[in-house]
């Protein structure tokens, strides 16, 4: 019998560390979100090879503090299962109007016509060179075709061409918003 007791060992769970692996990755998830709030969508954005390793060494952190020691296959599913639940959870508050801002950054205006907001970028996290390659594989060719470039909360960058005017209703839930001019935005009252 101390063959399965063994294999229990390196498979199973006890109750007091079942918890604690549960409470392991609330705390991770928790803090994750705080982090990423803090930081800004920046950290959600396409990856350099240095962002790739930084989330490898961000997972690799997260997993040894939710699976525990020795980690066991019952302590990873369970830690999956508490990550996935959490996810569930966390969207659907994430779906109501009051707690979408304390979840989400807002949209934000990283540049309108010719203009780049220096400061949105800064606040953002975002480099020259990263709204210059979201301007090239928007194919755009020259700041004057540019109306304006917003920051998701999401952390993808949108890229709104002259020439067609922009539905004001587009742009209720961004920040800054009323620094585009109305030469690129439609009339009032038409959808």
């Amino acid at each position: 019998m101390t063959g399965w007791n063994g294999l229990w060992a390196e498979l199973g769970i006890t109750l007091p560390y079942a918890v604690g692996v549960v409470l392991s990755a609330v705390g991770i998830y928790v803090v994750f979100l705080v982090f990423v709030r803090l930081l800004g969508q920046r950290v959600l954005t396409a990856m350099s090879t240095f962002d790739v390793v930084v989330t490898v060494m961000l997972g690799a952190v997260a997993g040894r503090v939710i699976l525990g020691h020795p980690p066991t296959l019952a302590s990873g599913v369970l830690g999956l299962a508490t990550l996935f639940l959490l996810e569930v959870v966390f969207g659907q508050l994430g779906t109501r109007p009051r707690l979408q801002r304390l979840f989400n950054a807002p949209a934000r205006i990283l540049m309108t016509g010719d203009e780049v907001d220096e400061q949105a970028l800064r606040r953002s996290h975002i480099t020259r060179s990263e709204l210059h390659g979201a301007l090239r594989r928007a194919g755009v060719r020259s700041y004057a075709e540019v109306a304006c470039v917003l920051h998701e909360p999401g952390g993808g960058i949108s890229v709104l061409r002259r020439g067609v005017p922009i539905d004001r209703h587009l742009l209720s839930d961004v920040a800054g918003a009323e620094r585009i001019p109305d030469e690129f935005l439609a009339p009032e009252g038409t959808d």
